[in-house]
């Protein structure tokens, strides 16, 4: 344990920061995961693209407090939005 007041402080900080930040990514996960299972089961555009835009606004809102970074939320959206574009299109082309 640190006897230094700053390091204190410091180390109260860093604590609420991990505890946001947990609890950020854990969040991350579970939208993630939400989008990924919809694609596997082909659900209707409509719901995959609700899906879709609360992931995006998850990530964004992570990247804006620097949970994660902006490239790697920029990724995983495009990642996600390629998946999802393929199945819509092959939806369209099997009906």
């Amino acid at each position: 344990m640190a006897n230094i007041k700053s390091q204190i402080k410091r180390n109260r900080q860093n604590e609420k920061r991990r505890a946001r930040n947990v609890k950020v990514k854990s969040a991350l996960r579970t939208s993630a995961k939400k989008v990924v299972k919809a694609v596997d089961a082909k659900e209707s555009p409509e719901q995959l693209m609700g899906k879709y835009k609360d992931f995006a606004k998850t990530i964004d809102k992570a990247a804006g407090v620097r949970v994660v970074h902006k490239n790697t939320a920029a990724r995983k959206k495009s990642r996600l939005a390629k998946r999802i574009n393929a199945v819509i299109k092959s939806q369209s082309q099997g009906s």
